[in-house]
This record gives C-alpha cells, structure tokens and sequence, in this order.
C-alpha cells in the first residue's frame, strides 16, 4: 500500500512538472549585470521585467505566463557567446540582450543560424547591416541617430569645428565612424578625435586636449560612468565650449552621478523617460516606485523588448521564433493596439526601429525636452 501511494506521488510529480511548463514561456536574458555594461544591463532586465508583470497581470500571451530568466555576462563578449549557446540549447521562443554592442556582434550569427528572434539593446552601427534576419533593436542604431545629431551640430550649435571624444569599443568606435561621414556632407571640420578606454576613471588629460583643440563644440560618445567622469572634469576645467552627445550623454544615471556637472549638456535623444508622452510618464513614475531608482533609456528598451514579443505573438497566433521574427519584420506596433509601447514604433526588414524622437538640454539637474523629431518614414 505503502509503494502504490509512493509510486503515485512520484507519477503526480512527474506529470505535473511538464504541464507547468507547457503553461509559462522562459525568456533567456542575456544581460549585462555587472562589469562595464552594469547600469545599461540592470535598466534593460527591470524594464523587462516591469512589463512582464503587466503582461502576466493581464492574462500573458495567448494565455501563458512570462519568466524572465537572466545571465550576467559581466560585460564580457566570451561570455556572452557562452551564455547564448547555452540558451539556444533550450529551443527558446526568443533571447533578449544583450545591451553592449560588442556582446551583440559576438551572439548574433548563433541566433541567424538557430533562427531564433534577439531583441537588443545594442545600437552599433554595425549590427543591422550583417544580414541576420533575426536580430531587433529597441533603439536607434547610429545609422539613424548620428545623422540628426549632425543636423543638430550644424543648425543648432552652428558649429564649423568639433571635438570627437569616444569610448574605444564596438559602440564607442561605430558612433564615432558614422558621425565621421555626416560631418564631412556638413562642412563639420574635426579637429582633435580622441580615444578613452571603457571604464576609465580619470579624463584629465583628455580634457586638457580636447580645451587645446578650441573646437566650436564637443561630441561625447561615452558609456554612463565615463560619461559622468568626463563631465566633472569638463567643469573641474573650466571647458566652456557647447558638449554635445545622443541619449546616454543626457541619460538620467549621468544626470545622478555627474550632478551639476551635467548642466548645459544638449543633444539627441531617442529613448528618454522625460519624453511628453503620458504613458512615459506612467511608466517612469511606477519604475522607480518598484526598484526605487529612475529608468534611463535601457530600461525603456527592456520594457519595450516583452511588448514587441507580445505584438508578434498575438499576431501569428503561436510561439514559433521563425513566424515571430517574420511577422516584426514591417511591424508597426502602436499604442491604441498595444499601450505598453508607449510610442509607436515601426521596424524594416533589417530589425531597424523607426519613431519619434528628441531634442534635449540637461537644466537644473533635469533633462528638458526642447522639439520632437518626426519618424524617418511617416
């Protein structure tokens, strides 16, 4: 009697397990927690995991729970190809991350060749020229960006001469060769282009350079924490010339560890939580009630990453990878279909994403937006 009641609960188990499975949808996210990419990482997991609650609150996706399942890459590539090929072992439905541009290049021909949808954080140039048919961007690529920058640098600044600071890594070096080109069809004239390290502490001999330059204007293409660096020593210096930069420049973590220093700063910004969007605001206001510090764009993007799953989702009618990454191909998602995009956003057949977009200036602490750019393709 004893070993048909074991045998029973032991059967009940094993029955169990699969059906609880078959009820949830395990997205790997393949992030960067720690290292370098530790601020943009965080943001991205708990924008993903903000919406996961509001998608499962309201009943999931075609009726199945999400789970956000994350591995820190530590901001290093290697582990990031490890930790894709250890997912892709499981036939995921979808990978979000990473956030780093370099970790991005090192995954993306695994999720081609497994078919599998990657939605990212990564803005590289680079990324969405390789072919992949797999590979989504929760942002602008500099491809996108870098030209309304440039626009900015010769309409707004009237700058005639510029400084170039960029970090010297996948991102840091795409941002810097796209600019490149829309300042030479400007008449933009570089004169000093200098290269810092990722996770570089101290700048003060790049400031030194980039005051010698005399440019009109100075861009700053940094990574959250050495962006913040950068501008203390900006002030400590007394550089009095315009700094320019694109969303992380101007992004709410730079704004909080570089304080006043950040005042004045201007520049571009495609993601931003002081966007006037009402459901931005919403979003900005419950994200920093639950993890109680504010969202930058990454956390934005993270957000944005469970939405695009559900866009697609919903519209085939099954969790197939091939039949999601074709159907975000030529997707517009907006808000009055699904509100969690917050704005409505469109993406072509490279995995390119298309909205509005923002001009900013950093005042008293805070980011003001200035005008709205249109959508690219109306």
């Amino acid at each position: 009697m004893y070993l048909k009641s074991a045998l029973a609960a032991v059967l009940a188990v094993a029955f169990a397990v699969p059906s609880m499975a078959q009820d949830t949808i395990k997205i790997p996210g393949v992030l960067e927690l720690s290292g370098a990419g530790a601020i943009s990482g965080t943001n991205f997991r708990d924008g993903a995991l903000l919406a996961i609650e509001d998608v499962n609150a309201a009943g999931g996706i075609l009726g199945k729970k999400l789970v956000l399942e994350t591995v820190d890459t530590a901001s290093d590539p290697g582990k990031a190809r490890a930790a894709v090929q250890r997912a892709l072992d499981d036939k995921p439905v979808v990978i979000f991350g990473p956030v780093f541009s370099g970790s991005v290049n090192a995954t993306l021909p695994m999720t081609n060749e497994a078919q599998v949808p990657q939605i990212i954080g990564g803005e590289a140039a680079n990324i969405t020229s390789q072919g992949s048919k797999y590979i989504f961007r929760t942002s602008f690529g500099q491809n996108v960006s870098m030209p309304k920058i440039a626009n900015y640098l010769r309409d707004g600044a009237k700058a005639k001469t510029l400084a170039i600071v960029y970090v010297n890594n996948d991102f840091g070096k795409g941002g810097r060769n796209a600019i490149m080109k829309e300042l030479e069809s400007r008449g933009i004239k570089v004169v000093a282009d200098l290269s810092v390290e990722a996770g570089q502490a101290d700048f003060a001999a790049d400031v030194v350079k980039v005051k010698s330059a005399n440019a009109d204007a100075v861009f700053v293409y940094l990574n959250e924490e050495e962006s913040a660096r950068f501008l203390i020593e900006a002030k400590k210096q007394g550089l009095d010339k315009p700094l320019i930069g694109e969303t992380t420049l101007l992004g709410q973590k730079v704004i909080d560890l570089a304080k006043d220093a950040a005042n004045g700063v201007k520049g571009h910004v495609g993601l931003t939580i002081d966007a006037p969007v009402p459901a931005v605001a919403d979003y900005a206001k419950r994200f920093e009630a639950k993890y109680k510090y504010k969202s930058d764009h990454n956390g934005m993007k993270g957000y944005f990453a469970v939405i695009m799953l559900k866009a697609a989702a919903e519209k085939v009618g099954k969790f197939d990878p091939v039949a999601i990454a074709a159907a975000l191909h030529g997707m517009t998602i907006s808000p009055d279909k699904q509100p969690g995009i917050m704005i409505e956003a469109s993406w072509d057949d490279t995995g390119e994403i298309d909205r509005v977009s923002y001009l900013a200036e950093v005042k008293d602490g805070k980011q003001v937006i200035t005008s709205t750019l249109p959508k690219l393709k109306p």
